[in-house]
């Protein structure tokens, strides 16, 4: 019969087993890598980044390492009562603070992403006044932003988003306007899966490779990045002023 010590230290051993068993990898767990995305509902350019370069991740396992965040705020700017003036207009506004309210009523990646999703497709293809319908295709209840984009609480929201973007060091120049671990990428923004496989600590996600891979490639050409600029950075050079006539000509134009 065993002694009560050898039982004690089998019970601790068993004990000890049965605890690295279970947490494995604790010890070699990485933080997830912040990715921010200040945008705004009615640029064309935000809704092309959103809808085939940001979701993507969803597809790729990379959203796996990713802490995403949306600002639904973009050039829109603060008038006299808190009121509110929006780079595309009175409907940017709305759908501003309708996906700010989707934020808020559905906190889960999970539920609001594929809510602005939707909206921005529409908006992509010049149906954003279509953006109801995103309810009945996704199967949500349009109750809770409904209520909210209709109230207090909606202004509040936008207020909010106002106040993120306005903190950003440094200030944004255009959306829409990524930022990874706390960085503005600038002008590699449509290359932003590279920089979170290079900010992540863990075990790199098989996409990484392949990422890498095709971003060797895509920098060998010349690429322009299609924007749009802040009122402040508009103001700053005439060639600025001159790009800004041209993107809104081919606004115009699709």
């Amino acid at each position: 019969m065993a002694s009560p010590n050898l039982r004690r230290i089998f019970s601790l051993l068993l004990t000890h087993l049965t605890i690295t068993q279970i947490c494995p990898a604790t010890s070699n767990s990485a933080e997830k890598v912040k990715l921010d995305l200040y945008y705004e509902s009615l640029c064309l350019y935000s809704a092309d980044f959103i809808i085939n370069d940001l979701a993507i991740i969803f597809q790729n396992g990379i959203i796996d390492i990713v802490d995403l965040r949306l600002f639904p705020w973009g050039n829109a700017k603060l008038t006299s009562n808190n009121s509110f003036t929006c780079q595309h207009g009175p409907n940017e506004c709305l759908l501003n603070i309708v996906e700010a309210c989707a934020i808020h009523a559905w906190p889960n990646l999970d539920d609001h992403f594929p809510f602005i999703t939707c909206v921005e497709s529409l908006v992509y293809e010049g149906k954003y006044y279509q953006w109801e319908t995103c309810f009945k295709e996704l199967g949500l209840d349009p109750e809770p932003i409904t209520d909210c984009y209709k109230s207090e609480a909606g202004k509040k929201l936008g207020l909010k988003y106002a106040a993120l973007t306005d903190a950003l060091k440094p200030l944004h120049k255009y959306v829409p306007w990524v930022v990874v671990d706390g960085k503005p990428l600038l002008e590699d923004f449509e290359d932003f899966i590279t920089y979170i496989c290079k900010a992540y600590k863990g075990p790199q996600p098989s996409a990484c490779n392949v990422v890498s891979f095709a971003s060797a490639i895509t920098k060998k050409a010349s690429h322009v990045h299609l924007v749009s600029y802040t009122e402040q950075t508009i103001k700053a050079t005439p060639l600025m002023k001159m790009w800004s006539f041209i993107q809104s000509w081919m606004d115009l134009m699709v």
